[in-house]
């Protein structure tokens, strides 16, 4: 399937005319972790992971709103870079979050995949044309 930017700088469209918009996206994902979070009875295991998970998994989509509005190639990249960060996180604390919870594996196991796709597509749009590097002309 293959993707190209619409005009707006938030969708891709892939070659079915099918329309992702990334930053609904990211944003619905932050949504569904704050619901997640708020289904998790919490004790002494539990509430440092649900703090930590928020603030990862709520931060993909806040960096990435950051990088469609960034001033420079370079200050695209570095955001889209921490959004990736981001989502890696995100993983990690799900997993430890299955752990500390094992009735909620299912929702977790949901989420990561989300986290996963959200890393590859960042990761996907990192390997995309990198900005032109300055040359040096000793």
């Amino acid at each position: 399937m293959t993707k190209f930017k619409d005009q707006s700088s938030n969708q891709l469209q892939s070659s079915k005319n099918k329309v992702f918009d990334l930053e609904e996206r990211t944003a619905r994902f932050g949504e569904d972790i704050i619901l997640f979070a708020k289904s998790i009875v919490k004790d002494e295991v539990s509430r440092p992971l649900i703090g930590q998970l928020i603030r990862s998994g709520t931060s993909i989509g806040a960096n990435y709103m950051e990088a469609d509005g960034a001033e420079s190639k370079r200050d695209f990249r570095h955001k889209i870079a921490l959004c990736k960060k981001e989502a890696k996180e995100t993983k990690h604390w799900l997993r430890m979050m299955a752990k500390a919870d094992p009735g909620k594996n299912g929702e977790c196991k949901h989420l990561w995949v989300e986290a996963k796709e959200l890393t590859l597509i960042f990761s996907s749009i990192l390997l995309q044309k990198k900005p032109m590097e300055k040359k040096s002309f000793d």
